[in-house]
């Protein structure tokens, strides 16, 4: 048998693979006690149509300087969730970096489903300069929300899940409760008791209003505090949008919340802001304040962090503009004498999101390949950093190995076959160790 025939009768067996253990997870409830999936979207076209796969990689570049000398350190990164359409695959270190990483780990944060990834630093002496390079890759199986009702009413306070009742909350830079945002939220909603409609006025005119204001900030360089009552008299930068639009919601009794995100923009950032607000009966929908539209498909962009009101009472002013106050943090360092170095997004720290690849493919592959990633991962996660020695050791450099070559592969490959399979192995490998 010629090589093109095994792989070829590899595929059909794996397809097949694929169906049989669909159907098993359709009749029955996986056992366990994780909640690998409270955050797997499911669709209504399966197993008929199309869907798309689209390989995301996130790239950061961090610069740490010392004001003094430092003894060992951590630094909490944020990292992508498995949240909604996206699954993360993956942390890459890359080699330029210099600075003195002891260990590393992908840990849950205080509140769900956000991540960070916690690196233990040794000694730095006064004056140096370090850098660390790392690479995120993120799996996201797109939703064009073709399903969105086109009438939505509001809801009632009593008819929300109780889980999203504190992003009703009004807090330093949301300030939901005021009088200026009240009547700005009343004039959008009109009579209208329509939320989808009331959410298509909000998208552009959190980008449009007093919009020269804004071009003259930025072409000054210039920006003033990001809060939700500055942002509405003279406009703002993303991240004061998004807390614009959040409190317009607020203000109407719809949960919204901010969202640490990186967009497929042409040029690095610091860190960008969108938002989303809940829709009954259907989930949270994302904003892009940038462009002002919504709904936004998430192949757009990947989520860093979801933000809580305690994140909106406890933000920063910007590493650039230092008078641009308001902005949720995205890092934290347990060293005083320890700072990132931002200059201008050229120099300095920087992030940006690539798009590496988009495959089409029928609805259960698609399920199949983001389902298997959210196993893989989470298995990647629990040994990331674990003193593992011998035959464990090998099993997970092993299992990474193969993480790396389905995220090779799908890079350049217009079927995500060969990605599932090595995706298998790499769980296989996972499974077998005995810690």
């Amino acid at each position: 048998m010629h090589a093109g025939d095994v792989r070829y009768s590899s595929k059909k067996l794996l397809v097949s693979s694929i169906f049989i253990m669909l159907i098993l997870l359709t009749i029955s409830p996986i056992v366990n006690s994780e909640n690998y999936f409270d955050n797997v979207s499911v669709t209504t076209n399966f197993p008929n149509g199309e869907k798309e796969l689209h390989l995301l990689r996130v790239e950061h570049v961090l610069v740490l300087n010392a004001a003094d000398d430092a003894s060992t350190f951590n630094l909490r990164y944020v990292f992508p969730p498995d949240y909604q359409y996206q699954v993360p695959i993956l942390l890459e270190i890359l080699e330029d970096s210099t600075a003195n990483i002891l260990n590393y780990q992908i840990e849950g944060d205080v509140n769900e489903p956000n991540k960070v990834v916690n690196f233990t630093i040794g000694n730095m002496e006064k004056d140096e300069s370090v850098l660390i390079h790392f690479s995120c890759w993120v799996l996201v199986k797109n939703h064009e929300y073709g399903d969105l009702p086109e009438y939505v009413k509001f809801p009632k306070k009593c008819e929300l899940p109780e889980e999203t009742k504190i992003w009703l909350s009004s807090t330093e830079v949301v300030q939901a409760k005021s009088f200026l945002i009240k009547h700005k939220a009343s004039q959008l909603r009109g009579v209208s008791n329509n939320l989808v409609r009331f959410a298509s006025e909000i998208a552009p005119f959190i980008k449009e209003h007093n919009y020269l204001l804004f071009v003259l900030q930025l072409n000054l360089g210039i920006f003033f505090s990001q809060d939700a009552i500055t942002t509405l008299l003279i406009n703002g930068e993303n991240v004061g949008r998004s807390h614009l639009g959040c409190a317009l919601f607020r203000a109407n009794n719809v949960p919204a919340r901010v969202l640490l995100a990186l967009p497929d923009q042409t040029f690095w950032t610091q860190m960008h802001y969108m938002f989303e607000y809940y829709c009954p009966d259907y989930g949270w929908i994302l904003i892009d304040p940038t462009r002002g539209k919504t709904p936004y498909e998430p192949r757009r962009q990947v989520i860093n962090r979801v933000c809580y009101p305690e994140d909106e009472d406890d933000t920063k002013a910007d590493y650039i503009i230092p008078l641009m106050k308001g902005e949720e943090r995205w890092l934290w360092i347990d060293n005083e004498n320890v700072y990132p170095h931002y200059v201008d997004c050229d120099e300095g720290s920087k992030s940006k999101m690539f798009s590496e690849n988009e495959v089409i493919t029928d609805s259960f592959t698609a399920d199949y390949a983001f389902l298997l990633t959210q196993l893989v991962f989470h298995q990647y996660e629990q040994w990331l950093g674990e003193n593992l020695v011998g035959e464990n050791l090998m099993h997970f450099q092993n299992a990474t190995c193969y993480q790396k070559q389905a995220v090779g592969d799908l890079c350049t490959s217009d079927d995500p076959f060969e990605y599932i399979y090595l995706m298998d192995k790499a769980y296989d490998e996972y499974k077998e160790i005995d810690f």
